[in-house]
């Protein structure tokens, strides 16, 4: 059998193939733009990252039996906001990880709501990056846009819906959005309250590794797969790389040095560093 995984990088989508022995039988990269519409300001269209995987898997399958794609499984940058309407069109351009805009929001949330309620909340404070400020940032500069949105998502759960029509999440990539209750693994009710959100705007929360649907008829005939083929929930892009340096279970740990740079440390057990000096995400392995 064979596997797809889907990796949604900042400045490109990187796709590979792998057999059941875990094998690499072929990767292909497709690029895309980013804007930087005022100065510390970072987003993309999603509609870009759609494109970039529907073209670039037919590429990674040339060659290739189709008839043996099992699964696919996507990770990628986390903390972006997507919102898509009541017509499931995306609203507006992605605000990414590495946007700064939200310097107002991140204030309020830290020192005005405090430090100490978020983190009994969420088990992690306020940064720019994360997504509750760009929800309060889009309520306060974007009303008109705000107010049409039906879903609320992250880069890789878009991939994830447009191939499935699953509404989802993991809890991994879901820890980073401080929206997230990281101990009970469920959505903070205090923080959707806080950004004005309804439970019914944020997607279905799955463990890494779980199925979340399999192909949408449409997207199986366009890539020449199987409707059969299963989705995975997939992982945010630090998770993900962490399970595959075995970074797993209790006191392991990796260091990753890209775009940005990561101190990843595994635990079987929840805990928050009473500082707030550590993120506390839940990880791809269940943990």
């Amino acid at each position: 059998m064979l596997y797809i995984g889907i990796d949604l990088g900042t400045s490109a989508v990187k796709l590979l193939l792998m057999d059941g022995e875990g094998i690499v039988q072929n990767v292909v990269s497709r690029e895309y733009p980013l804007e930087f519409p005022r100065p510390g300001w970072s987003q993309q269209n999603p509609e870009d990252w759609r494109r970039a995987v529907l073209e670039g898997i037919p590429a990674l399958l040339d060659g290739f039996d189709r008839s043996q794609v099992a699964g696919i499984g996507a990770g990628g940058q986390m903390h972006g906001l997507v919102v898509l309407d009541e017509d499931d069109q995306v609203i507006r351009p992605a605000i990414l990880w590495n946007d700064g805009r939200t310097a107002e929001e991140v204030d309020y949330l830290n020192n005005t709501v405090g430090k100490e309620k978020l983190s009994a909340w969420t088990a992690n404070i306020a940064f720019a990056g994360f997504t509750a400020p760009k929800l309060l940032w889009l309520r306060k500069h974007e009303p008109e846009h705000f107010a049409r949105i039906r879903r609320i998502m992250l880069p890789k759960d878009y991939i994830n819906y447009v191939l499935t029509g699953v509404h989802c999440t993991d809890y991994s990539d879901a820890s980073g959005m401080l929206l997230l209750d990281v101990e009970h693994k469920r959505w903070s009710t205090e923080m959707l309250k806080l950004c004005g959100i309804a439970e019914e705007q944020m997607p279905r929360l799955f463990e890494s590794y779980e199925t979340v649907g399999t192909l949408k008829p449409e997207i199986a005939a366009r890539l020449g797969l199987s409707p059969e083929v299963k989705v995975c929930a997939g992982a945010g892009d630090n998770a993900a790389a962490a399970v595959g340096t075995g970074t797993v279970g209790e006191g392991a740990c990796n260091l990753s040095l890209g775009t940005s740079g990561t101190i990843f440390i595994s635990s079987k057990s929840f805990g928050v560093d009473p500082n707030n000096a550590l993120h506390a995400f839940a990880h791809a392995d269940a943990h």
